[in-house]
């Protein structure tokens, strides 16, 4: 199971020589905001995946007046994880004491969803955070998928050099088309494979939390291109077009999830709180997929609930995250807002927050 149980953190913002033993299931973090509480749940985060869900920058990552931030976890079971991210060096992760090139074992290891204010762009937002939604369960239950997604990368990054030169050698094109077809076929078959399994599961958890327009909601996934056609025959197609924008107009870095309710975005008709029951129960629903899959539970890490939604729809979250059986990180101004949205009654760790230490 994926359960932190000792995690210190030095030098995260305002956070620095913070040490604290959570327990298994629920484990409230309360303070004032500015204290520190969503500091340690992207501690957590940047550990398990090697980014922070609040910046995509490292200075303000680092305590201001240090050089070096270091984030450490050892999981139920004894198996340890450690990361320095330095202003100067490169990042250095290690797992089981051994040095990690990339987040790709840790990431399995220590499998975190976040739900935090942000997330709700996973609406409102373009196509990139659906498809890193997307991808996030792929990678999970997968095993060759990323090897697979890189190869995509690697020949749409290569054929769009060759798409903005002035005069495009139009048989390198060809052989960079031909790579990634094969790569985009496994990638587009896995993403299929993966939504025809997410998207009933889903449909009966946001039934269960009594989800707005359960009955007209529909939830379709975009591979990028016209399937019904081959893509090699798409690129060829399309190829004056590309070159004309210098840049790769079909393949799957355009896949998209879409939400719509009749003819209209699900965005343009849902109010800003049953947006959010959509994407919570689209988070659960990964967290209960990779439970399925995998020999773990998903770590989630809720930031200030109270704030996010009244007090039915906190309950429905919270009671469904419990229900799951893994471990919870949960931040609140007032711990009251968290206890009296639990209708349950699980085992729980109360930590208070106080200018990036733990006062009680």
């Amino acid at each position: 199971m994926s359960i932190i149980e000792k995690l210190s953190v030095t030098a995260v913002r305002n956070i620095d020589g913070l040490h604290i033993e959570p327990i298994p299931t629920v484990n409230i973090l309360h303070g004032e905001n500015g204290s520190g509480k969503t500091s340690i749940l992207e501690s957590i985060h940047l550990l398990a995946s090697g980014r922070s869900f609040r910046t995509s920058k490292l200075e303000p990552l680092i305590s201001s007046d240090k050089d070096e931030a270091i984030v450490f976890a050892r999981l139920v079971g004894g198996k340890e994880i450690g990361l320095s991210k330095s202003r100067r060096q490169k990042h250095h992760l290690k797992f089981i004491s051994e040095k990690q090139t990339n987040w790709e074992n840790v990431a399995r290891e220590l499998p975190c969803q976040i739900l935090d204010s942000n997330s709700f762009l996973l609406l409102e937002g373009g196509p990139k955070s659906r498809r890193q939604f997307l991808d996030w369960g792929v990678f999970h239950v997968e095993h060759g998928f990323v090897e697979n997604w890189r190869r995509t990368k690697k020949s749409i990054a290569n054929r769009n050099l060759l798409l903005k030169q002035r005069s495009p050698d139009l048989s390198q094109i060809s052989a960079w088309d031909s790579e990634l077809c094969l790569a985009a076929k496994e990638v587009h078959r896995a993403r299929q494979e993966y939504f025809d399994v997410f998207l009933p599961l889903f449909l009966e958890l946001y039934r269960k939390m009594n989800g707005a327009e359960v009955d007209s909601l529909v939830i379709d996934y975009a591979s990028g291109w016209d399937t019904g056609r081959e893509l090699q025959d798409v690129l060829m197609d399309n190829r004056d077009i590309d070159i004309r924008y210098g840049a790769t107009q079909n393949g799957p870095h355009r896949a998209d999830l879409t939400f719509k309710i009749g003819r209209n975005r699900a965005v343009d008709i849902l109010s800003r709180g049953q947006q959010k029951i959509l994407v919570s129960t689209m988070k659960i629903t990964q967290g209960l997929l990779l439970s399925q899959a995998l020999d773990r539970k998903c770590i989630f890490l809720v930031d200030d609930l109270p704030s996010e939604l009244d007090h039915d729809n906190r309950e429905a979250i919270l009671s469904q995250l419990v229900s799951m059986g893994g471990q919870i990180f949960v931040t609140c101004v007032e711990i009251s807002g968290i206890l009296d949205s639990l209708s349950s009654q699980p085992k729980l760790a109360t930590f208070h927050v106080e200018r990036g230490t733990i006062t009680a």
